[in-house]
């Protein structure tokens, strides 16, 4: 599994193309040859998938049981507006206008690594998702979150 790490800041050109970053690229080095998907984030933002991790993903998600009504529901709006990216010469993809208006997304943006995945907000939205008030304490958010998990210390 692909383990991203950093946090960037990039920006649109007026045909809605963003410069994918060096540093980001140097992590998934089959970017230019297999493409990323992005989709729609649980929130208000995109993910980025690496095109290994999608198919990944999907495979999990095929072997759910499609007789579930609430599994037919999941599926359909997890996958709803996935798109492939394929990286141009100059190392831009073209981010589809309706994901963009989606997320809120007009011309800065963040990307944000989580793990196998990089989640692409507004500048704005992230900020005030990651600023004063947007995030919980992160003592408290940690011992709720991982208080029970025994990590061998």
């Amino acid at each position: 599994m692909t383990q991203l790490i950093g946090e960037f800041e990039c920006k649109l050109d007026a045909k809605g193309r963003m410069v994918l970053p060096a540093a980001l690229k140097r992590q998934m080095p089959h970017v230019e040859r297999d493409g990323l998907v992005v989709n729609r984030g649980f929130e208000k933002h995109l993910v980025f998938y690496p095109r290994e991790e999608w198919d990944l993903m999907t495979a999990k998600l095929a072997k759910l049981n499609q007789f579930d009504p609430k599994v037919r529901a999941f599926v359909r709006a997890f996958t709803r507006g996935a798109t492939e990216l394929t990286l141009d010469a100059a190392g831009r993809v073209l981010l589809p206008k309706s994901l963009l208006e989606f997320a809120g997304i007009s011309t800065e943006l963040v990307l944000a690594c989580q793990f196998n995945k990089i989640e692409v907000w507004s500048k704005e939205g992230y900020e005030e998702l990651m600023g004063e008030g947007g995030v919980e304490d992160i003592s408290s958010l940690a011992a709720e979150v991982m208080g029970d998990i025994n990590f061998g210390l």
